[in-house]
């Protein structure tokens, strides 16, 4: 569910983010989760899930993953990497924010780029506004843009 606060935003960088790109966000619903998971249906709602996100992927995309086992990178690195691939390959960029379950090891392989900004687990609101404020961190260093908040 989600609480107004991340809605607030998610909008705000939205609105931030027009200057510098087109901004589309897909989410999926992620599957019910029985009362009990067992190792045999993790995997069957992991399959689903990561069947349906690689569907949504345009095969023009540069995609990154976000997995725990990604690399980590600092702000400047991550901007370096969104403008060396925005130049030499391909102006569509895709972040995959996985189900609750993760994502298959063949989605991940499909990946360009798996990256990580956390050992920690996080709420998939926070981190899509955690994903948005890097990217608008990036383009702002690109730019050479003071950052204001």
């Amino acid at each position: 569910m989600w609480e107004k606060y991340w809605k607030e935003a998610v909008e705000e960088y939205r609105k931030r983010l027009s200057k510098y790109c087109h901004l589309k966000i897909i989410e999926l619903p992620d599957e019910k989760l029985p009362d009990k998971l067992y190792e045999s249906n993790l995997l069957k709602i992991k399959e689903k899930e990561s069947s349906r996100i690689a569907e949504v992927i345009k095969s023009d995309s540069y995609t990154f993953c976000l997995d725990l086992k990604g690399r980590e990178m600092t702000s400047e690195e991550f901007s370096q990497k969104i403008e060396d691939i925005s130049v030499n390959f391909n102006s569509t960029i895709t972040f995959i924010i996985g189900g609750t379950l993760g994502m298959t090891q063949e989605l991940l392989q499909k990946a360009n780029e798996t990256i990580c900004f956390s050992k920690m687990t996080f709420p998939h609101q926070l981190i899509r506004v955690f994903l948005l404020e890097q990217i608008f961190r990036a383009f702002k260093i690109a730019k050479h843009e003071t950052y204001h908040w």
